[in-house]
């Protein structure tokens, strides 16, 4: 059974028509929209992480109030741009959290994307060493990150207090944690590395490469190649796979109001330039529920993943978001999920 999930971006802005025109709205009602996907059968809340713009940023005091407030549903990001992270500091964070939503935490993070600013992680105090890239940076916290929830000594103790000179760990150590990391893979290189590294797999409508098959049939490749590294690797545990995806269903005036334009135009993959390198963005599902339920279940890259994140317009609210994601449990997911995943070729 495919796990559903909501992916918000947490735009705020004061402009017309906007819900969120402050950061504490886009922050309350982040919180709300948890409560409510859950019940309404929603498996799980995850937010993007962006610095320096109006969006979310820093994830873990919006991850810990939406977990005191929830029970059951699964609570992640998508993504952390490592550039910016203090891995240990990060570490206690993470934990605490974990500890909070008793085990529903679910990181995703990575070496980021295109920013609002230029270099801004140096502005929060982290320079690459000599020889080493931003990217490489990213992938360095990552590792001290990772070693430090899985319980690895990183300071010598100090003998007349604790009776021992060993390296201590952070703490609090939250048991589980360091199998639900989760890394955001544009590319299929990435996602064998991913494999590698014995991280879940974070895929979204973006992959930055193209090789002229649609973005469903990439992604899926994407997948597969994750598969077999990791089976490869010999890893103890299961991995999970993410997919995110622009989807909205017309369900009354409201949607149609907003969307239903959108939805009478033929929705293509797009193909362009990002960061010098040529990517292949994918298309958004708009229109009746019925008609894209049978359109994901097409869908070779959401047969083959586990898990569906379903990019939502927060501005719009609580109330709005609810409805649609309700709609997406009751007569999108069943259809989904009746489909038999096609083969890649």
């Amino acid at each position: 059974m495919t796990k559903l999930g909501f992916l918000s971006f947490g735009h705020w802005q004061d402009v017309e028509g906007s819900r969120t025109r402050t950061g504490a709205d886009v922050l309350l009602q982040a919180v709300e929209l948890a409560v409510a996907a859950e019940e309404v059968g929603v498996d799980g809340a995850f937010f993007r992480v962006h610095h320096f713009a109006r969006q979310h940023a820093s994830p873990w005091p919006l991850l810990a109030a939406a977990a005191a407030r929830t029970s059951t549903i699964e609570l992640g990001t998508g993504v952390i741009d490592m550039r910016y992270e203090n891995p240990l500091a990060m570490a206690e964070l993470a934990a605490q959290t974990d500890l909070i939503s008793a085990g529903r935490l679910q990181l995703g993070i990575s070496r980021g994307s295109p920013e609002t600013v230029i270099d801004g992680w140096r502005a929060f105090g982290h320079e690459p060493t000599a020889g080493e890239s931003d990217a490489d940076m990213a992938r360095a916290h990552t590792d001290k990150f990772r070693r430090a929830i899985a319980g690895e000594g990183f300071a010598p103790g100090n003998p007349q207090m604790i009776g021992t000179s060993a390296l201590q760990p952070i703490q609090p150590q939250a048991p589980g944690l360091s199998e639900r990391i989760w890394w955001g893979a544009g590319t299929r290189a990435t996602a064998i590395w991913t494999a590698e590294q014995g991280m879940n797999l974070m895929s979204s409508t973006l992959l930055t490469e193209d090789t002229g098959v649609p973005f469903d049939e990439l992604q899926a490749e994407q997948i597969l190649m994750f598969r077999e590294a990791w089976a490869s690797a010999g890893h103890d545990h299961s991995p999970r796979v993410s997919v995110s995806r622009s989807i909205l269903p017309i369900i009354d005036d409201e949607t149609e109001y907003y969307f239903g334009i959108q939805g009478q135009v033929e929705q293509r993959d797009q193909v362009g330039m990002l960061d010098g390198s040529r990517s292949r963005f994918g298309r958004s599902y708009i229109g009746a529920p019925d008609v894209i339920a049978a359109e994901l279940a097409r869908d070779a890259a959401v047969q083959a993943a586990d898990t569906l994140l379903v990019t939502v317009p927060n501005q719009l609210g609580v109330e709005f978001n609810t409805r649609i994601l309700e709609a997406l449990v009751k007569h999108v997911m069943p259809v989904v999920d009746a489909e038999v995943a096609p083969s890649i070729a």
